[in-house]
């Protein structure tokens, strides 16, 4: 993905910001995609070209206190959602001529809105599972529950995750999967790094953990033993799971199995129960993703008393639904997971809670209205152009590698004229005429909309991929590829001004829109990506002697950027943002050429002091502008396999000579690396 953009729904908490101080859009605004008053001018672009590219748009936008980081990503984010406001505002107001899509998204946001009826209720929406939890007695009970919960589709990690995906040897089909989960904490690394800052996180969650359940009805004393006992058995779970490194290899996540091996793992886990419960289809082959991690969960479930359990399923319970209980279980939720964790200062507004709930649930159904009303046949043509010219140079760029052989030169670009491109928003639109979605119930809303999506993915096992499916919604301000659809989507959110702007000239277009094409067509071939064939199936397509040939060529971008250090003495770990440094590298030379084609023979002048070619990277820089606060670096060194934005930046046009041209950089200077790195 060219980003990620942490709303984590169900660990974030919500203000009782005065809507009057904030009103939703009616159209969006406008920035042009490359803007001079962001650059810092008195900045070196060959010392330090993100500074040179963005040292101003930090000033002029300082990060909100709602936001843990801030950026042209995040500001587009942000102006989409407001524009999302206006229409889910308008569509709650009762209509008669209301559509049967805008009266769900409408009374949905309509009933989150109400934080009234929210308060009245308090916690009883708890009620139920937590007399089933004080019920349970056995593995069996303890199926069937986790169960319900899964099937329920709020907290669908509850103790593990189980649902559909394609085959790793046939994309064609798509079978089972069990894999791990279970955590509280942000990642498995939280609870096994012995330093000191990680032991006051471990020691700060217990703390959080005890204060929520005593928000449902547990006393301090009997709430502190059993933080501490959620700890105990979620650092068993974290010591068995993978880490994001050793998951980006997915021979590592390929693990087929019968049922009755798949049994065998968990015998302590009643998976008769599990699957009567969850109403699993039938199947013959499970793909258990971490085989370690179910055998560690059998060994825990003998371990600890039927009391632990309840305590962990009561925890897990009320950290699943606090997004959508009272103001007291909301702001300690913030207190933790939003301003220590992260350091926001401030929870944001209802408006952007009810507005991201809606995109999360009913995405498609907002989409249709999203996209009828900011994206344009024209935009979808221009950009679909673009992709195929980006296309067509990594083509040409396959052929003239003087490091691969014909061998695999021939099965590259049989993967490359394979890729689907998907523009804008999907061909076929989901259907939620059997979501019940009502303006009185908001919890009830969240219910139907998630149980929804656990049937639609459940219902897949044992049938053929859809390959129209998407996995992000229209108004989403991201892209990605899938190796195992083979695809590369750009919703109509991404699509926008400053990202890409008609209005403007094809150099900052191609710098910035253009490069992220290109990133997402490069990641079908970075470490992880290609490892799979034209069909998007799981197999070796290179010889031995190309695999070894790019071995060496990511291991330079991987030395490169483990050289960077994000905050204090915490350096990237390049081994997980490898796939996203070699995709931005690539992408961004991938974009030039096609660039240099797209516009030869035209007279390109100078503007805003800059040459076409410095107009082409700044473009390309802007896209990243921004900053993100100290506990946000720290998280995201963990978390993300992205670099910070100005390594995106700077670590790319260090490796590219035709940037050194551009500026007049010299050999030796910080942009302009002597061993340069070049993969594709």
């Amino acid at each position: 993905m060219r980003t990620t953009l942490l709303f984590l729904l169900a660990t974030v908490a919500f203000s009782q910001v005065s809507l009057s101080q904030e009103a939703p859009l009616q159209t969006l605004p406008y920035t042009p995609s490359l803007e001079p008053t962001f650059m810092d001018r008195a900045a070196d672009p060959c010392n330090d070209f993100y500074r040179y590219a963005c040292g101003n748009w930090n000033k002029l936008n300082p990060i909100p206190a709602d936001q843990d980081s801030w950026n042209v990503y995040r500001k587009l984010t942000e102006d989409n959602e407001r524009f999302l406001w206006g229409i889910l505002d308008q569509a709650s107001k009762p209509a008669s001529v209301r559509t049967a899509n805008e009266q769900k998204i409408g009374d949905y946001f309509g009933s989150c809105m109400n934080e009234a009826a929210v308060e009245k209720l308090g916690a009883s929406p708890l009620e139920p599972a937590l007399a089933r939890i004080s019920e349970l007695h056995g593995a069996a009970d303890i199926a069937a529950y986790v169960a319900a919960q899964h099937k329920a589709g709020i907290d669908r990690a509850l103790l593990f995750r189980y649902g559909a995906d394609q085959d790793f040897d046939d994309s064609s089909k798509v079978i089972t999967f069990a894999e791990a989960a279970g955590l509280g904490l942000p990642d498995r690394d939280y609870y096994t790094k012995p330093d000191t800052k990680s032991a006051e996180i471990r020691q700060r969650y217990v703390q959080h953990v005890a204060r929520m359940l005593v928000l449902i009805g547990e006393s301090a004393s009997n709430a502190k033993v059993d933080a501490e006992t959620v700890m105990a058995i979620e650092t068993g779970m974290a010591n068995a799971s993978l880490t994001r490194v050793e998951r980006r290899n997915p021979y590592n996540l390929k693990h087929k199995m019968s049922r009755s091996e798949f049994d065998g793992l968990t015998p302590a886990l009643d998976w008769n129960a599990y699957l009567k419960g969850v109403a699993a289809p039938e199947f013959q082959q499970v793909n258990v993703t971490e085989p370690k991690f179910f055998t560690e969960l059998n060994t825990l479930l003998g371990e600890h008393k039927l009391s632990d359990w309840r305590a962990y399923l009561r925890w897990h319970l009320v950290h699943s639904h606090a997004a959508y209980l009272p103001s007291n279980f909301v702001r300690e939720d913030f207190e933790f997971y939003g301003k220590y964790l992260t350091g926001r200062t401030e929870m944001p507004p209802r408006w952007k809670k009810c507005t991201r709930l809606v995109d999360r649930d009913l995405g498609e159904a907002l989409g249709q209205v999203f996209v009828s009303k900011t994206f344009t046949p024209d935009t979808k043509a221009q950009t679909v152009q673009m992709t195929q010219e980006i296309e067509k140079e990594m083509g040409d760029d396959i052929r003239q590698l003087s490091w691969m052989s014909e061998a695999t030169k021939s099965k590259a670009v049989e993967k490359l004229h394979a890729v689907v491109n998907k523009i804008g928003y999907p061909d076929r639109w989901r259907d939620y005429s059997s979501v019940s979605i009502t303006a009185s119930n908001f919890m009830a809303n969240v219910e139907q909309s998630r149980n929804f999506e656990m049937r639609r993915d459940l219902g897949k096992i044992g049938k053929p991929v859809d390959r129209g499916e998407w996995e992000m919604t229209p108004p989403t301000v991201n892209a990605y590829y899938n190796p195992q659809m083979n695809d590369i989507n750009f919703p109509a959110g991404v699509l926008q001004p400053p990202l890409y702007d008609p209005k403007l000239d094809d150099a900052p277009n191609y710098g910035n829109t253009g490069a992220t094409i290109g990133h997402e067509l490069t990641h079908g071939f970075d470490d992880e990506g290609r490892q799979f064939d034209a069909a998007g199936n799981l197999k070796d397509w290179w010889t031995a002697g190309d695999a070894k040939a790019f071995e060496e060529r990511v291991g330079c971008v991987r030395d490169q950027y483990a050289q960077y250090t994000i905050i204090d003495d915490i350096k990237i770990n390049s081994k997980l943002t490898l796939g996203e440094d070699v995709a931005d590298l690539g992408g961004t030379l991938l974009s030039y050429l096609a660039w240099k084609h797209a516009t030869a023979g035209k007279n390109l002048k100078p503007m805003d002091d800059l040459s076409p070619d410095q107009r082409f990277f700044v473009g390309m820089a802007q896209w990243a502008c921004g900053e993100d606060r100290p506990e946000s670096k720290r998280m995201h060194a963990i978390t993300d396999p992205h670099s910070p934005d100005e390594f995106r930046i700077n670590g790319v046009v260090s490796n590219i000579p035709e940037f050194g041209q551009a500026f007049g950089c010299k050999i030796g200077q910080p942009m302009m690396r002597a061993n340069a790195c070049r993969v594709w």
